[in-house]
């Protein structure tokens, strides 16, 4: 499916800041067609500063500026950049991703049989003539609900080596989601990016600010 507005961005320079595959298929699904430049951003923020709603937005605006002053300095065409950031809260503690197979163990104990909340926070940033850039954010909350799984299954799932690179030790998209009974929100959300971006930025072509 083609979106009528995205003809209006057919000769925009459209940045992806994240290297992950899973963002990068979800925007060629939806039909936009982009570059995909990794933020270099060290993503050192001080958690116990920030609600995972805010962290989530900082970082995603910090990601978003890096790439968007490199290229700038660099000399490149920039017409939008679309940066984001997700975590997975449980408890009111962000769960990262796990350091080692016993930590990975460790995180889907917490979320066993539980209720967990996802966010992820996406900075568009454009060009603005009569103030060199604007910044516009949103973000998007899903719960997802485990069932109850064994140690012996959390075992299995760790030796496949999946849930070493993901937020929350799982993920929704493969073999993590035998471990779901349910979700309230966006799966895309859960994923890494939800299509609500994809609203903000019809709504920015309307408006013509990119």
């Amino acid at each position: 499916m083609v979106f009528p507005f995205l003809h209006k961005l057919k000769d925009k320079r459209i940045v992806l800041a994240s290297s992950s595959p899973r963002r990068k298929e979800i925007l060629s699904n939806l039909g936009l067609n982009f570059d995909v430049v990794p933020s270099k951003f060290p993503e050192t923020l001080d958690k116990s500063k920030y609600s995972p709603l805010n962290y989530v937005i900082a970082n995603a605006t910090e990601k978003g500026l890096e790439v968007y002053k490199r290229l700038l300095e660099e000399g490149q065409k920039i017409d939008l950049i679309i940066a984001a950031d997700t975590v997975v809260v449980f408890d009111g503690e962000i769960l990262e991703k796990p350091k080692d197979e016993k930590d990975a163990l460790n995180v889907l104990q917490k979320l066993n049989g539980n209720s967990h909340y996802v966010y992820t926070g996406i900075a568009l940033i454009y060009p603005k003539i009569e103030s060199g850039y604007s910044i516009s954010t949103l973000i998007e909350n899903t719960e997802v609900v485990f069932r109850k799984n064994s140690e012996e299954d959390f075992l299995a799932y760790i030796d496949t080596g999946e849930p070493m690179d993901k937020a929350g030790s799982y993920g929704i998209q493969a073999l993590g989601s035998f471990f779901i009974e349910k979700i309230n929100g966006c799966y895309y959300n859960v994923v890494g990016l939800p299509t609500s971006v994809f609203k903000r930025i019809e709504q920015l072509v309307k408006n013509n600010e990119i």
